[in-house]
């Protein structure tokens, strides 16, 4: 069966069996500060599983996008090394809320695996959960045993631990026990050789799990300790890439259509070969698993960067760009070229990845050439290293710095070094890097205590788009102990006018004011789980106390009026630059919005110009804010909707529009065009290849930009005695300014022409070498150009200038290329060597070098050392 044909199959299948279908959530997790990427097929359904949320069906089937390289489900080092892991890869998966249980689970699995995919049972191994006897105390799970018992013969029964058959999302949530199904897919020699079940989760590369049926009937509790769940649920996870090299026939995941048309334009676009070479085979595995992860991760909005999910994306790309540079001798960008074919081949069941395939292959290529500069220039530095250091050892701390600062890859470092007859202290290296692995931990460190119930959410529990205050009691409550921000609570009321964190709009802030006469000051409102969670520095005395719930009403109109301008200014773009400008991220705060979107080049200031009227076009027309709430996805999208590609729609939808400005939005809006009052641009820029940033301000802010711009004109006209013509006044300081510098320079040229024939007259003649050190008192540029000419005029020179600038110390040294070559001295190094007199460093050519410094009392010990040389 082919991969589309298997997908299909097992979507049919649980549809036949009464499972709701739903789309893939994306890759790119958002409002769960627990996780950065869907790592497993229930992240999407967690909100279901904790309770904040009724689910629209109680069956539910899917094939969902999923990421694991960092946390607790990290494969990204295994990856390319074996054939069954992988960073980016497809989990499907079949759902039960409080509906069927482990008879059903089971019972279908075997089904589907049997008799719709015909995989052979005497290839298939089963675990059930042995128990545990540790504080959890839990037992044999007997009711999966016993069904089955029923399928499959004793001895393909496999008792398994609590790491291997117990289950858990996080340190704190809903667990419960877990069947694995095994296949064995070896040859019937080496069956023979060694039982399949003596291999299950040993690592084999053809004993592999491929389907986990979770039976989720516990939640861990803050202090440890499991209670039952009220409902109990079905979660299971399939992996995709696994089933369709056993389902054709094949003992690699990359054997099989999913990654075979992507290796093939490897082989092509690097003119190497698979199959050969185990480090060719290596790479090649590498970076057809990357980047499906890259891609997918760009198509959901994720663009590769220095923090958060953006570094790890950048980090699994730069390890494919590292692989191909090593090992498929590619030293120009390649890896964007693989997106065309990924886009063919997986675009039907994914279609974000055509409808961004342009983007995705600009982004991906200007962070390969970024890279591969960052590696020529890495080569450089470790080259340098590799000179300065005594012995052939190199400390760890200095290639821990290349890693750090410069972004050169360690495995790279290790595997020059060894090519050039040089060791690295790994244990020194390993040592810098947890430090700055503590660091980082402990300054995001937090820890969450259970939730205290106090009363039930209401089902539409924000009211924030009609109000501002509200009438509230707390319904649950927990503190939580944080690195940086320290004790905090977070409080979650029966409904709120708070407007949670989302879409790029900042949360709210407010107070609590209780019926009892205290007041909570709430600084920030977030969306976690479904669940709006306010944030407070402490609890009310009495948290079963009425309270009302009070918005910042000026910090919210704000707002609202950025927000509100964001729509205008994306309806502006697409009406200036055209219809390919799509929004890639936005920032809505009460100061100032940011907005992100695909455009390939910089915006003109003509460009600027339109969309700036254009916005205030559209608020001096007064457009009402027209919303239309709890429509479905496709009506919207039919009305002309404009939908963002990174965000999870559910089946019911908000639609915002302002005249001809139609977008599904959950945020926070004007009731008219005219609140905004003006929207002035203060920035355009780039954040990544095809993606452009503006920044700009409206309302309160805008006011006081005008204020502040009329206010230094005055200041200027003032200090130019100028009220009438201001800029002509300037135009004649600019060009006062250019003749007096063409004075200056020839006044220069005239005294370096002067220094030069007084220095001549001390150069020193030494062991064939015409010496001079001298200190003068020109700048960088002038002693370039003086030593030059010297060195025009004079054969075997050897020079070194001192100078100091602005407080600071400059060296710079010149020696004919002759004595270079002859000699083997080298300027660079001499001035190295040199700039730890003035506290410094610096480089050059073998020919031309210079060092700058804090300590100029330093120079004349300098020239006096560079003597030493001769």
């Amino acid at each position: 069966m082919k991969s589309q044909d298997i997908r299909k199959e097992f979507l049919e299948y649980f549809k036949s069996k009464k499972h709701s279908i739903v789309s893939s959530a994306p890759m790119v997790i958002k409002n769960d500060p627990t996780l950065m990427f869907t790592n497993a097929g229930m992240n999407q359904f967690k909100e279901y599983f904790l309770g904040n949320t009724k689910p629209t069906s109680k069956r539910l089937a899917d094939t969902q996008k999923c990421l694991r390289v960092s946390g607790k489900h990290n494969d990204l080092e295994e990856v390319g090394h074996d054939t069954y892991h992988h960073t980016m890869f497809e989990m499907l998966g079949n759902w039960s809320f409080g509906d069927y249980f482990k008879k059903e689970a089971i019972s279908w699995a075997w089904e589907l695996l049997t008799e719709k995919f015909k995989i052979n049972p005497e290839n298939l191994y089963v675990s059930v959960f042995e128990g545990s006897e540790d504080r959890d105390n839990l037992k044999l799970d007997t009711e999966a045993l016993k069904i089955w018992k029923k399928i499959v013969p004793e001895e393909r029964i496999i008792y398994g631990n609590k790491k291997d058959n117990f289950w858990e999302m996080g340190d704190q949530g809903p667990c419960g026990p877990c069947s694995e199904i095994h296949v064995d897919i070896r040859s019937a020699e080496e069956k023979a050789k060694i039982p399949g079940r003596d291999l299950v989760n040993n690592d084999h590369p053809q004993v592999v799990e491929i389907w986990n049926l979770v039976f989720m009937q516990y939640n861990r509790k803050a202090d440890g300790t499991l209670e039952e769940l009220p409902a109990k649920h079905i979660d299971t996870g399939m992996g995709f890439e696994r089933l369709c090299m056993v389902l054709q026939k094949t003992q690699s995941n990359y054997d099989t259509d999913v990654f075979t048309p992507l290796i093939s334009e490897i082989e092509k676009v690097t003119q190497s070969k698979y199959g050969n070479s185990e480090e060719v085979d290596i790479a090649i595995r590498v970076i057809s698993d990357h980047v499906r992860a890259v891609a997918f991760s760009i198509a959901d909005g994720q663009l590769p960067s220095n923090t958060g999910a953006g570094y790890v994306i950048r980090r699994i790309l730069r390890r494919a760009i590292r692989y191909g540079f090593t090992f498929l001798n590619s030293k120009e960008p390649f890896i964007y070229k693989l997106v065309a074919v990924l886009s063919e081949q997986m675009g039907n069941a994914f279609p974000e990845l055509k409808s961004q395939k342009t983007l995705i292959q600009n982004v991906i290529r200007e962070e390969e050439a970024s890279f591969l500069r960052t590696l020529d220039q890495g080569l450089v530095l470790l080259d340098n290293l590799m000179k300065s250091v005594p012995g052939n050892r190199i400390p760890g701390e200095k290639a821990f710095e290349l890693y750090d600062t410069y972004g050169f890859p360690i495995d790279l470092t290790s595997l020059i070094l060894k090519e050039n007859g040089y060791s690295l202290d790994e244990a020194g290296f390993d040592a810098e890097l947890q430090k700055q692995k503590d660091r980082s931990r402990s300054a995001t460190q937090m820890s969450a205590g259970d939730w205290e119930e106090l009363t039930e959410v209401e089902e539409n529990s924000f009211v924030g788009y009609e109000l501002l205050e509200a009438d509230v009691k707390i319904a649950k409550y927990r503190k939580v102990d944080s690195k940086a921000k320290g004790e905090i609570f977070q409080i979650i009321l029966n409904k709120t006018p708070f407007y949670p964190e989302g879409g790029g709009q900042v949360g709210d802030k407010g107070i609590l004011l209780s019926s009892e006469g205290e007041t909570i000051k709430i600084f920030d409102t977030r969306k976690e789980n479904n669940l709006i969670v306010h944030f407070a520095k402490k609890l009310p005395k009495n948290p079963e106390a009425e309270f009302k719930a009070l918005v910042n009403y000026q910090e919210r109109a704000n707002t609202a009026s950025n927000h509100s301008a964001t729509h205008l200014l994306h309806q502006a773009l697409r009406s200036v630059l055209g219809t390919h400008v799509e929004q890639k991220g936005s920032m809505v705060q009460k100061d100032y919005l940011r907005f992100d979107f695909s455009h390939f080049s910089k915006v003109t200031s003509e460009e600027l110009e339109k969309v700036e009227r254009f916005v205030n076009a559209r608020i001096k027309e007064q457009l009402k804010l027209e919303e239309q709430r709890d429509i479905s996805y496709d009506q919207a999208i039919e009305q002309g909707a404009i939908a963002l590609f990174g965000e999870k729609y559910g089946d019911s939808v908000r639609a915002i529009r302002f005249g001809d400005s139609m977008e599904l939005c959950g945020g926070i809006h004007v009731n008219n065009t005219a609140d905004i009052w003006y929207f002035k641009i203060t920035g355009e820029s780039a954040v990544a290849s095809g993606i452009r940033r503006i920044e700009a301000i409206t309302g309160e802010a805008a006011m006081k930009f005008f204020e502040e711009q009329t206010q230094m004109l005055d200041e200027i006209k003032s200090g130019l005695k100028s009220n009438n013509n201001p800029v002509k006044a300037v135009q004649s300081l600019q060009e006062e300014n250019a003749s007096l510098k063409k004075q200056v320079e020839s006044l220069l040229r005239d005294k370096a022409k002067n220094l030069k024939t007084d220095l001549k007259s001390e150069i020193e003649h030494k062991n064939g070498v015409n010496f001079l050190a001298k200190k003068v008192d020109l700048d960088a540029a002038g002693i370039k150009d003086l030593a030059f000419q010297l060195g025009d005029e004079i054969d075997n020179l050897f020079l070194l200038f001192g100078a100091e600038q602005d407080g600071k110390a400059l060296l710079s040294c010149y020696i004919s290329k002759n004595l270079v070559a002859e000699k083997d001295i080298d300027a660079g190094t001499i001035v190295r060597e040199l700039g730890k007199y003035i506290q410094g460093g610096g480089g050059g050519q073998p020919f031309f070098a210079t060092a700058g410094g804090k300590n100029p009392q330093g120079i004349n010990e300098a020239l006096q050392k560079a003597s030493s040389y001769l």
